[in-house]
């Protein structure tokens, strides 16, 4: 019994398959397994899938090739009936064009006599911004009209070239010679729209699109021509305010017209918006803009010693020397022996020696009553009577004359009285962005 019971077990246990393979004496198994099966399962079905298209493509091959065929040979009907409507077409255009030449002829020259206006406007405003030098007052971006083709004697060869483009806008061709016409039908691609209109219509409405859109750019050069005089008188009024508050005396008088001695037979007034008008206001603005940077550039605006500390300020200040109070006519810099001194303005050197307290000492006359003093020098490298222009170079920093070391006195005089040299350097930094 208990034998019996150990060799029992629960379930049918699943059989395995064997394949023995006998050759001889030598004797083989190979046990089947379930994924073995499965695989060769899913070749075999690959393999009918594979040889089922096969058949299937060869057999609708001939049909796809026919149905393709089919199409290509609708598709070329139809392109060729679209070139022969087109060529028909094109001498419908061409006949009407040979009428109608002549009226497009005159819209031609007539729009072109409007882009020559403009473009000799626009040429007097580069001439008038070139000579007052500000070319860089007048906007690039803005639409200039193209230049009118050489016309003499109202060449026909010319105006025709002249319908020919404008036959372009049109979507028309100007009219062809008899050597042209085949060669045209031959390029011929796609249909042209056909209206009730003939190219006398479509001109009339091309070129009244056209002289609105002179007319806007006549009308934008008016407003540019406005703003720039406005602009240059700004800025004049600008600059020519904080020379005045320098005590710098601007002539302007002489730019304002006179009140009396005046005369001449009465002429009806210009309109606001005429060109020569604003050209010449423009003019004034720019004459009076140059004048008043001119004034300004050539006066004691920068810094003698850029980027120096500056050591002692203009007025009542402790002497070095005797400890008292004791005015101080300028303003130090503090630099090293050596350092380069430039000139704050534009004049004439009239001093270029070594006196007394200052040491070698340049002095310069700028005119208007303003002269400019650099004191304690090492090194003078100008002599009296040369021309100088602003930032360039008079000496070299130095310790000479009344001096306790190395520094730049300077000094800004007008009418021989010493002024504060920092009003001026304070009012060249806001010159700076207006005279550049």
């Amino acid at each position: 019994m208990t034998t019996g019971s150990n060799n029992q077990v629960f379930g049918k246990r699943r059989e395995q398959h064997i394949i023995i393979l006998a050759s001889g004496d030598r004797i083989r198994h190979m046990t089947i397994r379930p994924w073995m099966v499965a695989l060769t399962v899913c070749f075999l079905g690959t393999m009918a899938i594979g040889y089922l298209g096969a058949t299937t493509y060869l057999v609708l091959r001939d049909n796809l090739i026919g149905a393709t065929m089919a199409r290509q040979a609708r598709m070329q009907h139809e392109y060729e009936d679209r070139i022969a409507a087109l060529r028909a077409q094109v001498d419908r255009v061409t006949s009407r064009q040979l009428l109608d030449q002549q009226v497009v002829e005159e819209k031609v020259e007539k729009l072109l006599e409007q882009q020559m206006a403009l473009t000799s406007r626009h040429g007097r405003i580069d001439a008038l911004l070139q000579t007052d030098s500000a070319p860089d007052a007048l906007p690039t971006d803005g639409p200039m009209p193209a230049e009118k083709p050489l016309v003499e004697g109202k060449d026909r060869a010319s105006l025709s070239t002249g319908t020919q483009a404008f036959a372009a806008l049109l979507g028309e061709t100007a009219a062809p010679s008899k050597s042209e016409v085949p060669q045209r039908r031959a390029l011929a691609l796609g249909y042209v729209p056909m209206t009730g209109e003939n190219v006398a219509d479509r001109a009339d409405r091309l070129f009244s699109h056209m002289t609105l859109s002179l007319k806007e750019i006549e009308a934008e050069q008016l407003q540019r021509i406005d703003e720039l005089a406005n602009g240059a008188s700004q800025t004049a009024d600008e600059i020519a305010a904080i020379l005045r508050r320098q005590g710098v005396p601007i002539d302007e008088q002489a730019a304002l017209p006179a009140t009396d001695a005046v005369g001449g037979p009465y002429l009806a007034p210009q309109s606001d918006r005429d060109f020569n008008a604003s050209l010449n206001a423009l003019d004034v603005a720019l004459t009076r803009l140059e004048t008043v940077r001119e004034t300004a550039k050539r006066l004691p605006f920068a810094n003698p010693a850029p980027g120096r500390e500056i050591t002692s300020r203009f007025g009542n200040r402790p002497d070095p020397f005797f400890g008292g109070l004791a005015m101080h006519a300028g303003i130090d810099f503090r630099a090293p022996t050596g350092t380069e001194i430039r000139s704050t303005g534009a004049g004439k050197v009239v001093t270029a020696t070594f006196s007394g307290g200052y040491g070698n000492m340049v002095e310069i006359d700028h005119g208007l009553g303003l002269s400019t003093r650099y004191g304690h020098m090492s090194r003078i490298l100008v002599s009296e009577g040369d021309t100088v222009e602003t930032g360039q170079i008079l000496g070299l920093a130095g310790s000479t004359g009344r001096s306790t070391g190395p520094h730049l006195h300077y000094e800004v005089r007008r009418n021989g009285a010493p002024v504060d040299p920092m009003r001026f350097l304070n009012a060249g930094m806001k010159l700076t962005p207006l005279i550049n």
